[in-house]
């Protein structure tokens, strides 16, 4: 199968299968791991943040963020369509007892006066903003790059506000990469970042949330009540070490699959592409096919590939390690010949 229904399906390399096997282990939840300790020190001076903590998922991470940031009671400001929104089980209102204010963006981008209206007024009726949430690369916009100065905007204003902001970058490096701007440069535009291991950077398990020094530590019992403390957590921390020392620049060639996904889709007459291909995520739209979403992706499974329905009329491809470029082309293929059958 060539499966393209996420980055997160890759496989773990054979170096880091190694790297768990031969790794260096202790309690994590004393803090005496020291794998985990390496990890947490690298993650925090790529992105230039005082300390980092190694958790078990990225809706985890976020998750910690939120409530070591703000009180119950609270609003949070988010784009409408933001992972932390649309998809981690309504977790900001069932554990940290915010309510969201959306914000509709443009391609996932939200506009700095729009975030700036929507900070609550001192009044009795109204929640206080506790906190701005960011998403770079956009998963619902399609892997679509957040430009560095829309975030140093909305950071800014968020200062005068005396608001943290929260950068769910679970693809940040992607960004990075196709952007040619450091992480660092993205990560100065927030107070606390989380970032996945597990998708795009190929290691089996993980992410990573920073900050300050006093946000993490405080972070840290919030990992502990959502049971996110591990113990000898360097076996799967090891591949994460990989993942971060190795991987990185090797997402351009997930970028040029995708754009030679988009390239090929883009000539077959019933499907249209529902975004322009800046990282790894493609959106493409059945109806003109007389598919739906379902029927095409049932389609392509029969063929041997893999993609997940995303609406209606709409499936979603993502491009990874595991997917090389001569499986884009029969991937390609296999469209053509799903959408000449009907």
């Amino acid at each position: 199968m060539i499966d393209l229904r996420s980055d997160t399906v890759t496989k773990p390399t054979t170096d880091m299968r190694q790297a768990a096997f031969d790794a260096v282990v202790g309690d994590d939840v004393y803090e005496e791991d020291p794998t985990v300790i390496e990890l947490e020190k690298l993650a925090a001076d790529k992105l230039g943040k005082e300390k980092a903590m190694f958790v078990p998922s990225g809706t985890q991470g976020n998750q910690i963020a939120v409530v070591t940031h703000c009180q119950s009671g609270q609003e949070i400001i988010v784009e409408e369509t933001s992972h932390i929104f649309y998809n981690e089980g309504a977790t900001i209102a069932a554990f940290a007892g915010v309510q969201p204010r959306t914000i509709a963006g443009e391609r996932g981008v939200m506009d700095p006066q729009a975030v700036k209206s929507a900070i609550r007024a001192d009044d009795i009726h109204f929640p206080e903003t506790g906190l701005i949430c960011l998403e770079n690369t956009h998963n619902r916009a399609g892997g679509a790059i957040v430009p560095l100065e829309n975030m140093q905007e909305i950071y800014n204003i968020a200062q005068q506000h005396g608001i943290p902001v929260h950068l769910d970058g679970a693809r940040l490096f992607n960004a990075s990469v196709a952007s040619g701007i450091d992480v660092k440069d993205y990560a100065a535009c927030t107070d606390s970042v989380q970032f996945c291991l597990s998708k795009g950077l190929g290691a089996p398990v993980g992410s990573i949330i920073a900050g300050s020094a006093a946000f993490i530590d405080k972070a840290r019992k919030w990992r502990k009540r959502f049971g996110g403390g591990m113990r000898q957590a360097g076996i799967i921390a090891a591949p994460g070490l990989i993942a971060l020392r190795t991987m990185v620049d090797r997402l351009a060639d997930d970028h040029a699959n995708a754009t030679l996904l988009e390239d090929g889709l883009r000539a077959i007459p019933g499907v249209t592409m529902e975004n322009t291909v800046e990282t790894n995520i493609l959106f493409v739209n059945t109806e003109k096919a007389g598919l739906t979403g379902e029927q095409f992706s049932e389609g392509l499974k029969s063929k041997g590939v893999l993609a997940n329905p995303a609406g209606p009329y709409t499936v979603r491809f993502v491009t990874h390690l595991d997917v090389d470029r001569e499986q884009i082309k029969l991937a390609i293929k296999a469209v053509e010949e799903v959408v000449g059958e009907k």
